[in-house]
């Protein structure tokens, strides 16, 4: 039987990891699975060798960096002196997943990088590392493969998980009941991040924002968004003494049947995109973090979606322009300027367009069954 590893360093990864498995037994292949992940992967059948619990923290502090490198040895020993697999699957989560397969490839072992990082937004002297140290590279985003094939690295585009893996968009009328919404007025969202930095530099601005919309603009509704990994006691912590409505666990069926979006960027305005769910990325970090991203990033464009386009399509406030005056005016074009909404919505429509309709999990079960067993 042959033997794959996985390692996956957050959420996201460990639900595309698991996506990927289910693909292979699909297939009827004879394999085994261990790896670094989460309750996805283990529902999935895959043995974990650690939880990612550790690795999904943020920041560059001394305990996050021991953390990390007493895992990545333990990983490494264990793969070449214990399981020794026949293939490595490393899923997004760059720094960890390139400093393991440096050694992994030392010891002889296949590579295969899904999700790779994202060279072409920053640190772009990574790809030296990735043509180095990973044997194929199953990227999702189409402009991707030209990019990894002029530095002859082989590679396969596989699509974008998103687009086969998003929920349709949610009945208006039944979300609103559900939630003692009023479907005859104007529906506006926030989501304020998924890591505690996040709502910690984005909250207030965004409180502030919600106040001044709802003092402008009496009828209008406003909802945020409550990430499934942040606590309540967290949550309620950053959004102090405000009466708002809080969604949890619905963030897809909300970003569907929203009349516009406050958003702090990420994989979420890619799923807006794709629900064409017109919307703002308005984003803050703390400054030594967005000094250093100044000094490794390629590109000027933030969001997915103006990023796959190559044009702005969605209106980006960043660092000192995130006030609630900024927000609220783009807010307002999106809602009431109606030539400027439709052009939007059109726009964001070509975006997904622009992205293949593969089932990207089932491309990389391809992929990895035509490497071990043809």
């Amino acid at each position: 039987m042959k033997k794959i590893f996985i390692i996956t360093g957050e959420y996201s990864g460990d639900i595309h990891a698991a996506n990927v498995v289910r693909e292979l037994k699909a297939l009827d292949c004879e394999l085994e699975f261990e790896g670094i992940g989460g309750m996805n992967m283990f529902n999935a059948g895959v043995k974990l060798f650690a939880n990612q619990n550790k690795m999904s923290a943020m920041g560059i502090s001394p305990k996050i960096l021991i953390d990390h490198y007493k895992l990545g040895k333990e990983v490494v020993e264990y793969l070449k002196d214990v399981y020794k697999p026949d293939l490595v699957l490393l899923i997004d989560y760059g720094a960890f997943n390139l400093s393991v397969a440096k050694f992994l490839k030392a010891a002889g072992m296949k590579i295969f990088y899904y999700i790779p990082p994202q060279v072409w937004a920053s640190r772009k002297y990574r790809i030296k590392l990735i043509k180095k140290y990973v044997d194929k590279v199953l990227c999702i985003f189409p402009f991707e493969k030209a990019l990894y094939a002029q530095y002859g690295i082989d590679v396969h585009y596989c699509g974008h998980p998103l687009v086969s893996q998003l929920p349709v968009a949610a009945s208006r009328n039944a979300f609103f009941e559900k939630y003692g919404l009023d479907v005859n007025k104007k529906l506006v969202s926030v989501f304020p991040g998924s890591r505690t930095f996040e709502l910690k530099e984005l909250m207030s601005v965004f409180i502030e924002t919600a106040e001044r919309l709802k003092h402008r603009h009496p009828d209008l509704q406003i909802c945020f968004s409550q990430a499934p990994n942040i606590s309540d006691e967290v949550y309620k912590k950053y959004l102090g003494e405000y009466d708002v409505k809080i969604i949890k666990g619905d963030n897809q069926a909300l970003l569907s049947v929203s009349d516009a979006l406050i958003l702090a960027s990420g994989t979420v305005a890619l799923e807006a995109c794709l629900y064409k769910t017109p919307m703002i990325i308005a984003y803050r970090g703390p400054w030594l973090f967005y000094w250093i991203y100044l000094l490794v990033r390629c590109i000027k464009r933030v969001s997915l979606p103006n990023i796959i386009a190559d044009k702005s399509i969605v209106p980006e406030i960043i660092q000192h322009k995130v006030t609630p005056s900024n927000i609220t005016f783009e807010i307002e074009e999106l809602l009431y300027n109606q030539a400027k909404r439709e052009e939007n919505i059109k726009d964001l429509a070509g975006v997904k367009e622009l992205l293949s309709d593969k089932n990207s999990a089932l491309e990389v079960a391809k992929v990895i069954d035509q490497e071990l067993f043809s």
